[in-house]
């Protein structure tokens, strides 16, 4: 034996229980201290989804839009549908602001007049956005046909998550013979244009919402079925899913705790496009004059209108414009943001 060996030797010898100390709770509090919190699927999906400047900032423009059209009669200044022939046709005209185009002022010939001032119309009242040919005031009837297409927008949202998901859950789960038949009728019901609805519908119903809401019930959820349908069969032979049935889960309980919370996102995804899908049907519909119809306001309704005189008056027109505009790029641009927010594949 060396005499290194021998020291070791007499060194182990030596030791006590006092030559042991515990470790530092600390020390293993920092060891086993998880760097990063735990998330669900949605925390997580909104943690993507924030990292989207342009989704975020359209998520608040629709929000500000949304909560306005809420409001609408009580941060309306005048009644959308009380006409003041003396008052037509004034450009827009807000308090504090001298700039030509939002100062009641309109260029006649070579001179720019105060059309205020020739209509005698008192100092307190503005109109923001002026007036159209009858008086009423532009923006109160922006706001009320913001409402109003907006309500049939999410009508059409709610057929999509009622009728659509329901459809395409029956359709997927079942399969064989079922599906086949489910998915013809599908394809005989797409292939009926929605203007050729809508005109039926105007047969038995007068213009207006319940039409536009009744044709868009038709027709309108047949892409949500459609993908809800392909995710399903995707998923209904997942191991979750096999194991569920083993255990005797009814087709109602596997679809409703399983299926469509893994479905959620696309649901999610698919509904706002739908909206402003909606949205332009509306528009289109009003436009051409068989949706809402006078003196009712909406988006449609006051395109048709300004673009009449959009040589003369072009603020009759380009502040609906603006509006309907600015409310297809957001809905677009969030659902584009939330598409990739729910993919789970997407790499940060």
């Amino acid at each position: 034996m060396t005499s290194q060996q021998n020291e070791l030797k007499q060194e182990l010898n030596n030791l006590t229980p006092d030559s042991f100390q515990p470790a530092l709770d600390s020390g293993l509090a920092d060891k086993e201290k998880i760097a990063a919190p735990s998330l669900n699927f949605f925390q997580d999906s909104w943690r993507r989804l924030k990292k989207n400047k342009a989704a975020v900032v359209c998520l608040f423009i629709l929000l500000f839009i949304i909560a306005a059209c809420a409001s609408a009669k009580l941060i309306s200044p005048h009644d959308p549908n009380k006409q003041t022939v003396a008052y037509s046709n004034l450009p827009p005209r807000i308090p504090g602001i001298n700039i030509n185009g939002l100062n009641g002022t309109a260029k006649v010939g070579d001179k720019r007049v105060d059309k205020y001032a020739q209509r005698n119309v008192p100092k307190d009242v503005n109109y923001f956005f002026g007036t159209d040919g009858l008086g009423r005031d532009l923006f109160s009837r922006i706001l009320a046909g913001t409402s109003v297409s907006l309500l049939i927008a999410f009508i059409a949202a709610l057929f999509d998550l009622t009728i659509g998901v329901t459809y395409g859950l029956i359709s997927g789960m079942k399969g064989g013979r079922v599906d086949n038949v489910m998915q013809r009728f599908l394809e005989i019901l797409s292939g009926i244009p929605n203007l050729v609805v809508v005109i039926l519908m105007l047969l038995i119903l007068e213009p207006g919402i319940m039409s536009i809401v009744l044709a868009l019930a038709i027709t309108g959820w047949i892409s949500m079925a459609r993908v809800v349908r392909a995710q399903t069969l995707k998923l209904k032979n997942q191991e979750y899913i096999l194991a569920a049935r083993t255990l005797g889960e009814s087709s109602f309980k596997i679809a409703i705790k399983h299926l469509i919370p893994n479905l959620s996102g696309v649901i999610i995804i698919q509904t706002m496009f739908t909206i402003p899908a909606a949205i332009f049907f509306e528009a289109f519909l009003s436009f051409i004059g068989i949706g809402i119809p006078a003196p009712q306001a909406s988006l449609g309704t006051l395109l048709s209108d300004g673009y009449k005189t959009f040589r003369f008056l072009p603020h009759l027109m380009w502040y609906p414009a603006a509006v309907i505009c600015i409310l297809m790029i957001s809905f677009n641009l969030l659902a584009d943001g939330l598409r990739d927010a729910f993919d789970p594949k997407m790499k940060d």
